[in-house]
């Protein structure tokens, strides 16, 4: 087997590889038929915004807690009920749609619903991960091609979603993601993995709660790089909600140009996706780290000055690679450097830094592209994750330091020889 597949030796991987990339795809429809369909209801670049943040914000509040349960319950059954939730909330947007009686405050809360969900969901699951695999070196090639995965849907889905809002409108694109979502629960019920040990401290959750801030941002190896992904989290996170405007006006397209152009940061990222998933070890990830975030702002920033339509989704391309090399690569290095007790509660920090703050940033966006429009909004957005990536990339001698000793205690890396 390539060394780039390494993880799908594990049969539990490869069953819930397939129904995780069903589900995926679904998520993505519903995305951007959502995103399409408040826009076309409202023209307002504010509300889109607060949809899109609806659908962020409590991850903010709830990933933290979701990772203390995560660490404490079976994540299996867990997992098996919040899917059962999400598909509830995908038929119950299907119906409404298809009944003409869907309003924006109907899309707004079950947006917030989803985002309930999601908080809940994406620890659990990165958490999960290590139970699926066999060797526990898989992890981080398990981690890469999950990344392959998100990104290649990140492409297809926008592309296919483009052409049933455009065949057959909204609703079959919620009432598809309603029913993929019945494939990954399926999914999890197929899936046999060994009983994990799981601790019981008698420690109150919030304490567990608070010593898990204390384990993440107590560390400098840890909190650079979640400050970094804060950072990254908040002011790229407005390139999708901001879109149907670039799309509409600047481009005078319609919802396959949208389509077209999410998928081109979804082509970007897998082609990113792809070199990650080919390393061998978490070595030299910092400096990559330094060089993708860079690459990504100031790939973003050149975008906003584009008005051909080729140019951006080249540089939407560049974006996207940028942007998924830094998150998967934190999140390598972080479930890497990880103790085991403690590791959903390390990936809800994750998803609370990079997805947890987006909804602000969409919120806060919103409201500033209404004042002095979408293309200068990511203008200054571009610059600022420009600015982080240098201010990482200047304290990275120090930051290599901190980890040193971990990844020594692992084997990771070896004491030079005298």
């Amino acid at each position: 087997m390539h060394p780039a597949l390494r993880a799908f030796r594990s049969k539990n991987f490869r069953i819930f590889y397939a129904g995780q990339g069903l589900s995926l795809l679904g998520n993505w429809m519903q995305t951007v038929a959502m995103s399409w369909l408040v826009y076309r209801i409202t023209g307002s670049a504010l509300l889109l915004g607060v949809t899109a943040g609806a659908q962020q914000l409590p991850i903010l509040f709830f990933s933290p807690i979701a990772g203390v349960w995560a660490d404490r319950v079976n994540r299996r059954r867990l997992l098996m009920l919040i899917q059962t939730f999400a598909f509830v909330q995908a038929l119950t947007l299907a119906l409404l749609t298809f009944s003409d009686m869907v309003r924006v405050p109907h899309l707004i809360a079950l947006a917030l619903f989803l985002g309930v969900i999601t908080a809940f969901e994406t620890p659990t699951r990165q958490a999960f991960l290590l139970e699926l695999i066999e060797h526990r070196e898989d992890l981080p090639n398990a981690i890469a091609l999950q990344s392959l995965l998100f990104q290649s849907t990140r492409f297809v889905g926008p592309s296919v979603a483009g052409v049933v809002l455009a065949a057959f409108g909204e609703a079959w694109c919620f009432a598809l993601n309603a029913l993929f979502y019945l494939a990954i629960i399926v999914t999890y019920a197929v899936v046999r993995v060994k009983p994990r040990t799981r601790p019981d401290t008698g420690v109150e959750w919030w304490r567990e709660l608070a010593a898990g801030f204390a384990y993440a941002f107590g560390f400098t190896g840890t909190r650079r790089l979640l400050l970094l992904l804060t950072v990254m989290g908040f002011f790229t996170a407005p390139w999708s909600s901001l879109m149907p405007i670039f799309a509409a006006e600047t481009f005078s397209g319609n919802s396959r140009t949208f389509g077209f152009l999410i998928g081109a940061v979804g082509l970007g990222a897998i082609l990113g996706t792809f070199a990650l998933a080919a390393r061998s070890s978490v070595r030299g990830l910092g400096r990559v780290i330094a060089a993708a975030t860079v690459t990504a702002g100031i790939a973003l920033t050149a975008f906003s000055l584009s008005g051909t339509l080729w140019l951006s989704l080249v540089l939407l391309g560049f974006f996207g690679a940028g942007l998924v090399v830094t998150a998967a690569s934190i999140n390598t290095i972080l479930q890497t450097v990880a103790e085991e007790n403690r590791r959903a509660r390390i990936i809800s920090m994750y998803v609370m830094c990079f997805l947890g703050f987006a909804p602000i940033g969409n919120f806060t966006a919103g409201a500033l592209a209404e004042a002095i429009g979408a293309h200068w909004t990511l203008f200054g957005c571009g610059l600022i994750v420009v600015f982080a990536g240098g201010a990482f990339a200047l304290g990275l001698k120090t930051w290599a330091r901190a980890v040193r000793p971990v990844y020594l205690k692992q084997g990771i890396i070896r004491e030079p020889r005298s």
